[in-house]
């Protein structure tokens, strides 16, 4: 039996269902059903019972989802652990950081206690959307992603480390910047300039006017929240962006930041690593870390 499908099987057991788990494992559907035929067609018994579109676990499937469970996490702790023996002079931790503003503050504190604590670790660092960053976690390539939430994958875990209201950005002079809430149907009159497809906040933005039956009119797509915080200075449209993140232009008047009528929903900030009994000293350092600048209102 391959890791591969096992993890696929994991995912449609814990789901109860080939289309939650296909996003889950990051796969098609079709993709899904085909791992799990292979599975069936190599152990000679149904895993699953199809009732009124519904998915239940056979005796067979029961039994393989609990020898699943300690095989993939047999293999995920004996990775880590022959990860850190073959480099035990240095080691390595690799990082994802979804926001731009974390790499000015608080990131470089955070890497310099952690090289403090572990002198010998080489340390990197990749920018990208949560949703890539996510990817190269699952895939090895990352070690731990600061992304926005929420993350459904379950090979990972995540834990929340702020939370944050989606605001309208405009310039102080705009004919909206004065009101007290904007509503939808103002806005999608406005230019909007945001953040790139594959972002959390960018799809929490989408839904938001996909739920009010409107079609925005997006301008610009920018990788950096600092980018699209300049263009709305200099007067190229207005922005959704969380609270936080135009506090600095909105204290030194370039910006105001408005609340948006209906828009319930919160951006959050958190940390994402794979589910194992076994995490790296460097990895839980920067956990640590992570819970105490991430987290902290002043960042």
């Amino acid at each position: 039996m391959e890791l591969r499908l096992l993890r696929t099987f994991k995912a449609v057991a814990e789901a109860g269902s080939f289309t939650q788990a296909a996003s889950h494992v990051h796969l098609t559907q079709s993709a899904v059903s085909v791992h799990i035929r292979q599975l069936e067609d190599e152990l000679g018994t149904p895993l699953f019972l199809r009732v009124n579109k519904k998915l239940f676990l056979t005796d067979a499937g029961r039994a393989l989802l609990s020898h699943a469970e300690v095989i993939l996490r047999a293999h995920d702790e004996a990775r880590a652990e022959l990860t850190a023996l073959s480099q035990p002079a240095s080691g390595r931790l690799n990082i994802g950081v979804a926001s731009t503003a974390i790499t000015v503050q608080p990131l470089p504190e955070m890497l310099s206690e952690v090289k403090r604590r572990h002198p010998a670790l080489d340390i990197s660092v990749l920018g990208g959307t949560s949703e890539w960053i996510v990817e190269q976690i699952i895939n090895g390539a990352l070690d731990v992603g600061l992304v926005s939430l929420p993350v459904e994958n379950s090979d990972l875990l995540t834990e929340t480390l702020r939370s944050d209201f989606l605001v309208a950005a405009l310039k102080p002079d705009h004919p909206l910047a004065r009101s007290k809430q904007i509503t939808a149907e103002q806005l999608t009159a406005e230019p909007l300039i945001l953040g790139e497809k594959g972002g959390n906040t960018r799809r929490l933005i989408d839904l938001f006017f996909e739920k009010s039956n409107l079609e925005p009119k997006v301008a610009m797509e920018l990788k950096r929240t600092e980018a699209i915080i300049k263009m709305v200075e200099r007067g190229f449209g207005v922005t959704i962006l969380p609270q936080s993140s135009i506090a600095p232009a909105v204290e030194r008047g370039s910006l105001r930041g408005v609340r948006v009528r209906e828009l319930n929903l919160r951006w959050e900030m958190g940390v994402a690593y794979l589910k194992s009994e076994y995490l790296a000293p460097s990895l839980v350092t920067f956990l640590e870390l992570s819970r105490r600048f991430v987290g902290s209102s002043e960042y």
